[in-house]
């Protein structure tokens, strides 16, 4: 697996929600499922297969964790003043007035400010070492859109 730049916070938050699904989480599904056993017949009971069903989608979340964690870099907030992985980012659409704010990095980082972008998508890639000021263009499924950088934080 490529390796997953996490901020700190980030980083603990996964091994927080790692925890919390790998204790807690299991013991729950564990009950539910022998709760639903014993209303009887299996193939026909759909609160055991919905149990099944959610315990499969924990456990593929534990090794997605894991996996996350296991390659991950932690990386501090951006400290230069062109983008990298960390900055928060507003730009501009070329004829829009509305600045759009984003945090270039993984979808587990979370902020109340910003949208998360990938910097392995295409805006995310165009972006990545330009500054304030400059105006990128990249290619989207609609056509090639152009972008103005208004500002860069850390």
């Amino acid at each position: 697996m490529a390796e997953t730049k996490l901020s700190p916070d980030a980083y603990k938050r996964l091994q927080e929600e790692h925890k919390t699904l790998t204790t807690e989480g299991r013991v729950h599904i564990a009950q539910a499922i022998e709760a639903a056993r014993a209303l009887g017949d299996l193939k026909e009971n759909g609160d055991y297969h919905a149990a099944k069903d959610e315990q499969g989608k924990m456990e593929a979340r534990i090794r997605q964790i894991e996996a996350m964690l296991e390659s991950a870099e932690i990386v501090e907030g951006a400290s230069s003043d062109s983008i990298e992985h960390g900055s928060v980012v507003g730009i501009r659409y070329e004829g829009d007035d509305e600045v759009e704010w984003y945090l270039i990095g993984s979808i587990e980082e979370r902020r109340d400010d910003a949208a998360v972008m990938s910097p392995n998508s295409p805006l995310g890639q165009a972006l990545l070492g330009h500054k304030a000021g400059d105006i990128v263009t990249y290619e989207a499924p609609s056509g090639e859109l152009r972008v103005e950088i208004v500002e860069i934080r850390g």
